[in-house]
Order: C-alpha cells, then sequence, then structure tokens
C-alpha cells in the first residue's frame, strides 16, 4: 500500500503539472495580440519547400494552390522535393511551370529531403517557408510570413487549420491542431515566449534556416528539433494567425496511432536530449525560452490526460480512495482548459457528436506509445488523400 500510494502522488504531480502548465497557456492565449513592431516594407524572396514523400496524391493539387499567392512572382519559388514520386506526377508538376527536386535516400526524411533543397538553392533566397504535402495556403500566406519577418523575426509560425470540416476521427482531429495554436502559439506568444513549430506553415530567415538545418538528420519530427536548436540559439520563434494554411486532418485510427507514434517520439527523445543543457542555461542564463521548450515537450499525449484523469476520478470514487479531490480538480482543470482554448467556431452539434470518437481516439494513441520505439528508427509515412502504400522507409 506504501509503494502503490507513492506511485499514486508521483502520477498526480506529473500529471497535475501538465494540468496546470496547459491551463495557465489557456487563459494567456486570449490575450495574444498581433506581433508587435513595424515591417520593414520589403519583399523578400522565398524559397517555398514542399517536401513530399509518396504523395501523388496530393502534391500536384498542393503547387497550383501554392502558386496562386497573392505575392510578386519573381519573389517566390515554389519546390516539391519529389522522393519516390512516380514519374506521371513529375510530369503534371512540370506541366504547371515548376520543376521539382527529385531525391532518393535509402532511408528518406524529410529533413535530408530539405537539407537537399538547401544544398541546390545557393544564396540566392532571403527566406524560406516550408509546406507539407497536402497543406493548401492561403493566397496571403507568403504576404503574411513577409509581414512578420520584416518586423524582425527570424522564425514564424503560420496558423494550421483543417482542410475540410471533417466528421468524427478527422474532426477531432481539427480541433486538437486548434488547441496546439490556442496553447503552444498564442498562449506562449503571450508571455513572450516562443511559440511551437508544426513542422509546415512555418517560415524563416534563409541563414538562419540553413545553418541551422546543416545540423539536423532527424528521423521524425524534424520541427521539434529545430524549434529547441532554434531557441537554444536564442531565437524567439514569432506567431502569425493570420498566414494559414489548410492541413489534410486524419480519418481512420490506424493513421491516427502512426502519426501519433512518430510525433510523440520525436517530442520525448529530443526533450530529454536537450534537458541537461536546458537547465543549465536556465539557472547560469536565466534563459527560460529554451527551458520551456523541453518543458513543452515532457507534456502526456493531449487526448490520454483527461482520459488518465477520469479514470482515476472513477477509479477513486467507486473505491473510495482518499486522492479523489486531487483526481477530480484535475480533470475539471484539464476539461476547463480545453473549453478555454477550443475555437467558438467549433461548438456545434457536429463537435458534440464527434466526441463519440475519443474512445478511439484514446486508445489509438496508447497504441501510439508502443509505436514509438519503431518511428525513432524509421519514418512513419502518413499517406493523404485516400492513397495508401506499403510502409517502408520514409
Amino acid at each position: 500500500m506504501i509503494a502503490f500510494k507513492i506511485l499514486t502522488i508521483a502520477l498526480l504531480a506529473y500529471l497535475g503539472w501538465a494540468v496546470v502548465y496547459q491551463l495557465g497557456y489557456a487563459i494567456a492565449g486570449h490575450f495574444f495580440k498581433k506581433e508587435k513592431g513595424k515591417a520593414d516594407g520589403k519583399y523578400r524572396r522565398f524559397a517555398v519547400l514542399i517536401p513530399a514523400f509518396r504523395e501523388d496524391a496530393v502534391i500536384v493539387d498542393t503547387v497550383r494552390a501554392t502558386l496562386r499567392q497573392n505575392y510578386p512572382e519573381q519573389c517566390f519559388e515554389v519546390m516539391p522535393i519529389a522522393d519516390q514520386i512516380w514519374n506521371t506526377t513529375i510530369a503534371d508538376i512540370k506541366r504547371l511551370g515548376v520543376h521539382p527536386l527529385q531525391v532518393a535516400f535509402d532511408k528518406s526524411t524529410k529533413s535530408k529531403s530539405i537539407n537537399a533543397a538547401l544544398a541546390q538553392l545557393g544564396d540566392d533566397f532571403d527566406a524560406v517557408a516550408v509546406l507539407d504535402a497536402d497543406n493548401h495556403p492561403k493566397h496571403d500566406f507568403l504576404l503574411r510570413m513577409n509581414e512578420a519577418l520584416g518586423q524582425g523575426h527570424q522564425a514564424v509560425q503560420g496558423c494550421r487549420v483543417a482542410k475540410h470540416d471533417g466528421e468524427g476521427l478527422s474532426l477531432l482531429d481539427g480541433v486538437s491542431e486548434a488547441v496546439n495554436n490556442h496553447l503552444l502559439c498564442s498562449g506562449h506568444r503571450a508571455l513572450g515566449l516562443s511559440a511551437r513549430l508544426a513542422g509546415s506553415g512555418m517560415a524563416f530567415d534563409f541563414q538562419v534556416f540553413k545553418k541551422v538545418m546543416a545540423s539536423i538528420d532527424a528521423i521524425g519530427g524534424f520541427d521539434k528539433e529545430l524549434e529547441l536548436k532554434l531557441t537554444q540559439q536564442g531565437v524567439k520563434i514569432a506567431y502569425a494567425p493570420q498566414a494559414i494554411v489548410l492541413d489534410e486532418k486524419v480519418d481512420n485510427a490506424k493513421t491516427f496511432a502512426r502519426q501519433r507514434g512518430r510525433w510523440l517520439a520525436a517530442q520525448y527523445r529530443y526533450g530529454k536530449r536537450f534537458a541537461g543543457s536546458a537547465v543549465r542555461a536556465l539557472v547560469l542564463e536565466g534563459r527560460l525560452d529554451f527551458f520551456n521548450k523541453t518543458l513543452q515537450m515532457a507534456l502526456p499525449p493531449r487526448v490520454v490526460l483527461p482520459g488518465v484523469l477520469a479514470m482515476g476520478t472513477v477509479v477513486s470514487l467507486v473505491l473510495q480512495l482518499e486522492f479523489l479531490p486531487i483526481w477530480a480538480m484535475l480533470l475539471a482543470g484539464n476539461l476547463l482548459c480545453f473549453g478555454l482554448s477550443i475555437p467558438r467556431a467549433y461548438w456545434n452539434k457536429q463537435f458534440l457528436l464527434s466526441l463519440l470518437q475519443l474512445p478511439v481516439a484514446f486508445l489509438s494513441t496508447l497504441k501510439a506509445l508502443t509505436l514509438m520505439r519503431v518511428a525513432a528508427k524509421q519514418f512513419l509515412h502518413t499517406p493523404h488523400g485516400g492513397m495508401a502504400f506499403n510502409n517502408g522507409e520514409g
């Protein structure tokens, strides 16, 4: 019983920290205002990189959508990075007036594709934007990113939103993205800390990005290593909520688990790797931003946290355990966090019906935890556009 009590206290301490941490940013997010600073009015020349591994189903539409930018044509170049893309798809891309960079690796990763592109670009660009192969940027995406960079920021995360309203699991995935935007972007920036990097819908000063990416060879979750290294070097990550990118959301449990397995493996791996240096930076130099990033990596999966708290509350109630008030209070705090973070537009009948998929999302995330070891060794590809492939290195 003593051992059980100690384990329960330790678990409650970890879960309690996660609840308080996220609730604080949920509140702060409502005080976020547009990034400060007057833009310099300069049109930067953008390289728009779109890594595409086996993304024949969506890459042509993405290139077409990206070309429709309300931005001077001579000031941006769209560069799909084609990895195991069919020749017919390459031909379709070329018909749009775009010449993709074709790459081939023994073990493909997004970081390898991006570094291969950067090696060929030279220094003719001022900025780089990164999109996923399924992303459709709004027409003013580059304008908004250019404005943010013109304010003096060297790294900017745009606002990723669900491409379609969806239903069930895909709707929950879209809500999760919106919660991330509120907690990890708006909430953090309201308190002067760096926003998260989402892996796409982001832009950087070209030289800063090229230098940091040269040291990154992540198997999966390159964005996690990137944001840790940027904040380690003192680069603040800004947030441009008006730089909108439409992102395809996961609609089946198997894909959901694979995707989360890749994300969680990267999150915990890089959080652990940078923890020691972050603590030293905080103690010796007072660098809170970098330290906060490692704390962010230690958060439990967002779907798992309320599930565990609900189970702890129910079990404690049934068995009349002494920690019932703490379990219940943490569950209430976590639900309040979601209530403050989910945009009003999502509060409708369709969203309430999608909550019936929460058990599926919970179990899929638990399965994702079992995939973390695999994800640490090979990239778990997320197919888009309804086109599935046999898994390979990707």
